[in-house]
């Protein structure tokens, strides 16, 4: 072996070490750099004449996993994808499930149930997961029914089925069951 060789391995080491040592772990997971994301980050939205909808949310995997009632558990308020909670944004007023939802950016948060599911719109916004969810900062609340689907869905998908006069439909779906939130403009 070379000094040469041996110079530029010890060089390699010392700038590995260096690197590795300067970074700093975060301290919670709402500290969470992005690029520590274990899921891919997905948008959907729709518009229809002035008003434009938007959800951005963690798209995770069901990977074989039992989702609901065992990975997700029953009962327990749930950021509705991975990483950070999911957004909606609403520019104009708009019926959701029969509840007027005012305009504006809402944190997206679900209660799974076997039969129901509460969703969540909530005014705290940039969480990380449901970790910070303070329920005195809910702007809106609506049961809506669970489907069971006889295909797993590998991907969480949140999607709009396409207009329909002046009215979508908001579609959850992953694992075996989907949810769907009637939405109608005005």
């Amino acid at each position: 072996m070379s000094i040469l060789f041996f110079k530029k391995y010890l060089f390699f080491l010392a700038t590995l070490i260096f690197v590795s040592c300067g970074q700093k772990k975060p301290d919670s997971p709402q500290d969470a750099p992005i690029g520590n994301r274990k899921s891919p980050i997905a948008i959907s939205s729709i518009k229809h004449e002035n008003t434009y909808l938007k959800v951005v949310y963690g798209q995770p995997y069901r990977k074989g996993r039992t989702i609901f009632g065992e990975w997700e558990p029953y009962g327990q308020v749930w950021r509705t994808g991975a990483n950070e909670a999911t957004e909606i944004t609403v520019t104009e007023p708009v019926l959701m499930n029969m509840v007027v939802v005012d305009a504006g950016t809402y944190s997206l948060f679900t209660i799974p149930n076997k039969e129901k599911w509460t969703v969540i719109l909530n005014n705290g916004l940039g969480q990380w997961g449901a970790f910070d969810y303070n329920e005195q900062l809910d702007a809106y609340r609506f049961d809506v029914p669970v489907q069971s689907l006889e295909t797993p869905v590998e991907a969480f998908a949140i999607s709009f089925s396409d207009l329909n006069g002046s009215s979508t439909v908001m579609t959850m779906s992953w694992d075996v069951v989907k949810i769907e939130i009637p939405i109608r403009f005005y």
